[in-house]
């Protein structure tokens, strides 16, 4: 779920919301078109005599490894989003229970990102928001990391600048 206009606080602006990247959803896709495809077989081939039992046990075996392995990294990956304000780094996740972590951008003393040879096909990365109290903030496949890098740093920037003139 995104953040929504009323979630914000005075005077602070939504710059960036981003869902994880969607290489996630790669597996789940690869076990949909297997789960389809063993099912179509496993169906075709049974002995007649075992018929309509094999096929409803047959299919309610695919629908809960459908909801078990492809519908709930869905959900996961539809929950999961990173939102970058004027003030703040939001991220939400969670289907059923939801969590969340907000990181003022005045916290933030360093901003890095690493990228494995797949995240740079793939167009992402790992974002990691270095604090001084503790451990850092780490946002795994975001979309355009360096992207949103940049974005962070502008933002940080200002911040800091901001807190020179008062």
């Amino acid at each position: 779920m995104a953040i929504r206009q009323d979630q914000l606080g005075r005077d602070e602006q939504l710059v960036l919301t981003v869902r994880t990247h969607a290489k996630q959803l790669i597996a789940p896709a690869i076990i949909l078109i297997a789960l389809a495809a063993a099912l179509g077989l496993a169906i075709a081939f049974f002995p007649l005599e075992w018929q309509p039992w094999a096929t409803y046990v047959t299919v309610a075996v695919a629908v809960i490894l459908f909801l078990w392995l492809v519908l709930a990294p869905f959900l996961r990956w539809l929950t999961s989003t990173y939102t970058i304000t004027t003030h703040r780094i939001i991220t939400r996740k969670g289907i059923i229970n939801k969590t969340g972590h907000d990181l003022p951008l005045r916290r933030i003393n360093n901003v890095n990102y690493e990228r494995s040879l797949t995240d740079r096909i793939l167009g992402c990365g790992t974002l990691v928001l270095e604090t001084a109290a503790g451990q850092p903030l780490v946002l795994p496949d975001v979309p355009k990391v360096e992207r949103v890098h940049v974005v962070i740093t502008e933002l940080l920037f200002a911040v800091h600048d901001d807190d020179g003139d008062e």
